[in-house]
Order: C-alpha cells, then structure tokens, then sequence
C-alpha cells in the first residue's frame, strides 16, 4: 500500500471507531457521568494520535469537543450551555486532549528520530567490522558501496576517482553491479569533480547542487531523486566521488542525508588508503630498483678499474715514445679512474658497506690538508681559511680521510662555480655540539626548483655545460659520508650572493684529545 493510502486508511479506521463509540455513549448517555463520556472519547483520541499522528489527534479532539457539547450536555441538539460546569468539562476535554496529542506526538518522533539514529550506528558498526574484515582496501570500500546501497533503498553506488583529463574510473562498487558505471554516473563524477559540492537529479531530470545537512537543521520533507553524488575529501582535497542511484527514484529524508554524508567520510578514508596502498608497492618497487642498480653500479665500477689501469699504463709508455695524442688518453684515463672510483664508493655507501673509523682530530689539521690538495686546481681562484677564536677548541670526533674528502668535494664544486679571480671562504666554527665546516663561494648560487636535488647522484644543474668533467656525484658522495659520521651537509644562500655549504660534524672535547696526544 502506498503512503497516501495508507494515511487515509488510518483516518477512516479511527473515524469510524470515533462515530461507533460516539453511538454507544449516545445509547447510554442517560445512565452515566459526562465526566465518563470525556475519559472514553479522550481514550478515542489518544489512540487515534498513535496511529496517525499529530493531524489526526486534533481532529479527533475539536470532533470531541463538538460531540460532548451538542449530544451530551442538556440541552441536547444544540450548542448551548447552561451551566458554567459544563463549561468547565468541555474547556478540561479540549485542553486534556490538545496537551496529550502534543505529547503523544512528540514522543512518537522522538522515539522515531531514536530508531534511526539506532539504524545509523548499527549500519556504522556493521561498516567498522566489515572493512576490519577486508585486508585488500578495494574489497573495504566495495563493503562501504554495499552497505550504502542496501542502506538507502539504492539500485546502484560506485565510487570514482580522477582519471587522466576530464575522465574518471570507477574504483569500487556494490557487488553485481554495472562494472565501470553509467554514462549518467560518469557524468555525474565529473560534475562534482569539477564543482566540488555534491549535486542530484531531480525526477524531471535537472542537475542541481545541495549542501551537507547543518548539524542543527531540523527535519525536513523527504525529496526523491534519480542520482545523489558526493565528493569525497581527504585533507581538504577532492579525491574521488561516492554516486549513488535510485530505482526508479531515491527517497531521502534528512537522517538519510546525513547518513550518506557519514559514510563518504569512510569511503574518502578507504579511498586514500587504496592510494597509500599504490605508493607504499611503488616504494618498494623502487627501493628494490634502487638495490639492483647499486649492485651493478659496484660490480662494473669495481670491473672497470682493472682494464682503465692497463689502458693507462700502456698510453704512458705510448707517451714515453714521442705519441702527442698520447697524453689525452693518459688524461681521460685518469678522468674515467676518477668516475669509476666515486661510483665504486658510493654504491658501497648506499648498500651500508661503509663504516667510518671516527676519533678525535682538530679543525685546523683537515682545513691544512684540504688548502694543500686543492692547491693544484685553484688556478686564478684563492682560498681564505678562517677560524673562530672566540669558539672553544676546534675538536671533533670524526674521521679524517672522509672528512677530508667532503672538504675537497666542497672546495671543488665552489672553485668551478666562482667567477675568475674569486675568493674562496673555508670557515671552521663551534656551534654547541657541533663542529661546523662552512664553504662559501660567490658563483651564481643554486635556482630555488633546483635546490632539493643538488645532493641527488648524477644531478646537474640546467646550466652546466654538456661536457664539464664531472658525472654530479660529489655533493652526493659528501653527504652520505657526512651521514655516516653522523653530521649533516646542508645548503643556503649566501647574503649577497653565492652558495653555502655547511658541513656539522659531532663535537669533541679538547681535554680529552690533549689526554690522548701526551700518551
């Protein structure tokens, strides 16, 4: 039976049984109270509010009212009253019936708003154990689709993600249902997609949008719709679309709305998680790429040396000869033995083969090894060392060889950027617990977009030149060797122009390296 039918079956039964009981009282009305007559129709009355509601309750009690003052009250047949306690039964009728109306009627809403509310948690629950369940996110926010579907009376929910330009993909949906969605659906997605607010269908076939139910709006009207899509937001940011479609028409009240509303939330969390998912495979895909390159990187760098050496031993003797062409190939022999050996040594840094032999040594010492090996690339370029003497003593606890040799990498790098004749800052420096090492030069500095990559293996930046001698692994190989010593390698811009470098390495105490020194 429909709703309207329904309705007015209710207020036919009670009605007649109104009509019926007014007839009985009527046959008796000479042997009892008028008093009891109120008590009977109220009883009428208060049933008639179970069963119909609010509308039909005052109805019963104005026909009541009307009943008790023309058929109960002398004079009978009319409207007139003659005693003002007749009065007062009418006045007490009317009020009594009101009052109770309005309670009955409110308790049933209450009591209705209850159930659903009852509804929601339980559907909530039952979408908590069911995506517990599901260790596949795909088959969790499938169980949220189903869940929705059978919730609302629905024929169809499908979840859609962006897909490439202007497209989506449908990425979950009830079971048995349309695999890859409707036009209409698609559609739809690509509509909130690109609105961002949730839209529906309405019977006639127009498109239009609706806001999330307020937390303090009231009940409302049921509105039927053909099509009911939600976006689904995860940190502010659109990342699919929940469409969910009736059969022929979707019948949604406002606790439904909301317990749609409830639901994208989850569906946005199974969503992102199905994305987590495809990061975290990618990860490891590549963390495993990453593994296999080092390997061979090691093997053939490791390869390599053998046949450079003979290459070079045999262009020497060349050389020795008379052969001009010789020495190019003594120096790209050394240049290619340069390559293969930071390759070498970086693959060995990444596969945590690499272990530093730390101990105490002072500042001064690496700064005068690192002047003296840098002398011979400095060309029209100068070195100015300088140390702060208002620091505690230059100690730290590091090792030498591999400090050495992030120095050099530093030095080397600000000597090819740094405009002819420039000058060349080393400065050596307490800061707390760290031993700081700062080389600063006056080259054209690093574009912001390229910062992040400037310590990446074999990064360059846009404008080196094609062939300037270098293969981009020495930043890298001097922050993993700062690493491994625990200490840190970090850039910045110099104030006035140019690049910093910052390498902090674990402090030392002087007493005890002065301790050690006299043994």
């Amino acid at each position: 039976m429909s709703p309207a039918r329904l309705v007015v079956a209710r207020w036919l039964t009670w009605v007649g049984i109104f009509l019926l009981a007014v007839a009985v009282l009527l046959q008796l009305r000479e042997h009892i109270e008028q008093s009891h007559i109120a008590l009977v129709l109220l009883l009428v009355v208060l049933g008639g509010s179970m069963v119909g509601g609010r509308p039909l309750g005052f109805a019963l009690a104005c026909a009541g009212f009307v009943a008790i003052d023309y058929l109960f009250q002398p004079p009978y047949g009319s409207f007139t009253v003659h005693k003002p306690l007749d009065w007062v039964v009418l006045v007490a009728f009317l009020a009594t019936a009101t009052v109770t109306t309005e309670l009955l009627s409110r308790a049933r809403q209450e009591a209705a708003l209850a159930r659903k509310r009852a509804g929601e948690v339980e559907s909530l629950a039952m979408l908590g154990a069911a995506t517990l369940r599901r260790v596949d996110p795909a088959d969790a926010l499938g169980e949220v689709a189903t869940l929705v579907r059978d919730t609302l009376a629905a024929s169809s929910c499908s979840v859609f993600s962006p897909h490439e330009e202007h497209d989506v993909l449908q990425i979950a949906s009830a079971p048995g249902e349309r695999t890859g969605g409707s036009l209409g659906e698609r559609a739809a997605a690509r509509r909130v997609l690109d609105t961002g607010r949730s839209i529906v269908c309405d019977a006639d076939g127009r498109w239009r949008s609706v806001d999330p139910p307020a937390a303090t709006e009231g009940e409302s009207e049921l509105f039927h719709t053909q099509l009911f899509a939600v976006p689904l937001q995860a940190d502010e940011r659109i990342i699919g679309v929940m469409v969910v479609r009736g059969d022929p028409l979707l019948s949604l009240d406002l606790a439904r709305r909301r317990f749609l509303f409830a639901l994208a939330y989850y569906a946005a969390l199974g969503l992102e998680r199905m994305r987590l998912v495809e990061e975290a495979a990618r990860s490891v895909t590549l963390i495993e790429a990453n593994r296999t390159k080092d390997k061979i990187l090691a093997s053939v760098s490791h390869d390599l040396r053998t046949p450079l050496t003979t290459i070079k031993v045999l262009a020497q003797g060349i050389e020795s000869r008379g052969d001009p062409s010789a020495g190019a190939i003594v120096e790209q022999a050394d240049r290619l033995a340069r390559m293969v050996g930071d390759l070498l040594e970086l693959s060995r840094l990444r596969a945590g083969q690499y272990a530093a032999g730390r101990e105490l040594n002072t500042a001064e010492d690496v700064i005068g090894a690192a002047l003296r090996r840098a002398s011979g690339i400095l060309g029209d370029r100068t070195i100015a060392p300088h140390t702060d003497l208002d620091s505690p003593a230059l100690v730290g606890e590091f090792d030498f060889v591999d400090t050495l040799r992030i120095l050099g990498n530093l030095i080397d790098n600000a000597i090819r950027h740094s405009p002819p004749h420039g000058v060349v800052d080393l400065t050596a420096s307490r800061q707390g617990s760290w031993l700081a090492f700062t080389v600063a030069d006056r080259g054209p500095g690093v574009a912001p977009r390229e910062r992040e990559h400037i310590f990446d293996a074999f990064y360059r930046p846009t404008t080196s030149l094609p062939d300037s001698g270098h293969a981009g692994l020495g930043l890298s190989i001097a922050k993993a060797l700062a690493e491994v010593q625990g200490g840190t390698l970090e850039y910045s811009d110099r104030a006035g122009g140019g690049s910093e470098f910052t390498l902090r390495l674990p402090a030392g105490d002087f007493n005890e390296s002065v301790g050690s020194e006299l043994e």
